[in-house]
């Protein structure tokens, strides 16, 4: 028997999250970095990564950039490469990265749709079979796929009213995070025999200082209250990626508010 607690510790593991320095990019690596993991921190925007693993680095913990362009298979490779050069492998996996392609709107091209696609559902695949070998290979691991409470609602116009905010957000989203959530739970079948685990979370709406009037809507629409803060994703994501959720995955898992239980 071990302390609960202790169930919680990162200590040892080795983390790989894509994106990580965007709105819930950061608090993701500040946890995983917190709980004791060596983290890794990946994309194209290798200068805002560098300076989040420099501000990492000095309260104390292993965060490391590198760069990833999920556009590139080749580049995906030489991250897995170097990846199993330094560490062996890693534990665990945050797809974290999302591209929006603002020419991907109702109505636009295939081009537009694909060029979204294959950093939003291509390189996701390509990228958590690789890192699902490596986990093979040491015995176990969580991959926590970072989806959306828009994979799972659809579009609430009187959010926008009073607002010259957009009220019809491109498809594409609401369709890469749908599918988001039902490739956790068929890549936690294919994976479990090899005591890998895959779970996903939808975030909802994080505050940035967006027009009183969406705000009020959207937080009325919750049942806190309130949009999300910059500390909100911490918990779930040191609680998937640790043993203190041994038992758990092929869940989609709101960090809402409860926006999608009303």
């Amino acid at each position: 028997m071990t302390d609960v607690m202790q169930n919680f510790s990162l200590s040892g593991k080795v983390a790989l999250v894509t994106g990580g320095a965007g709105l819930y990019g950061r608090q993701i690596v500040a946890a995983l970095a917190e709980a004791g993991a060596t983290t890794i921190i990946a994309s194209r925007g290798i200068e805002a990564l560098e300076a989040v693993a420099r501000e990492e680095r000095d309260r104390g913990y292993d965060v490391r950039a590198m760069q990833l362009d999920l556009e590139d298979q080749s580049s995906i490779d030489a991250l897995h490469s170097e990846i199993q050069e330094l560490t062996g492998g890693c534990d665990i996996l945050v797809n974290n990265a999302v591209t929006r392609n603002p020419e991907a709107l109702w109505g636009g091209s295939m081009d537009a749709y694909d060029k979204a696609l294959r950093v939003n559902a291509s390189a996701l695949f390509y990228l958590t079979h690789l890192m699902s070998e490596d986990m093979k290979a040491r015995g176990a691991g969580s991959i926590i796929n970072i989806g959306s409470m828009m994979g799972t609602v659809g579009v609430e116009p009187a959010n926008y009213a009073g607002t010259n905010m957009h009220d019809n957000p491109s498809p594409l989203y609401f369709y890469e995070k749908g599918g988001m959530q039902n490739f956790s739970r068929w890549a936690a079948s294919i994976l479990g025999p090899y005591k890998i685990r895959v779970n996903c979370v939808a975030p909802g709406g994080y505050f940035t200082g967006q027009p009183a009037p969406f705000v009020e809507a959207y937080s009325q629409r919750t049942q806190l209250g309130r949009m999300a803060n910059d500390t909100d994703l911490k918990g779930i994501i040191v609680f998937l990626a640790s043993d203190a959720s041994a038992y758990i995955t092929g869940a989609n898992i709101p960090v809402d508010g409860g926006y999608t239980a009303k």
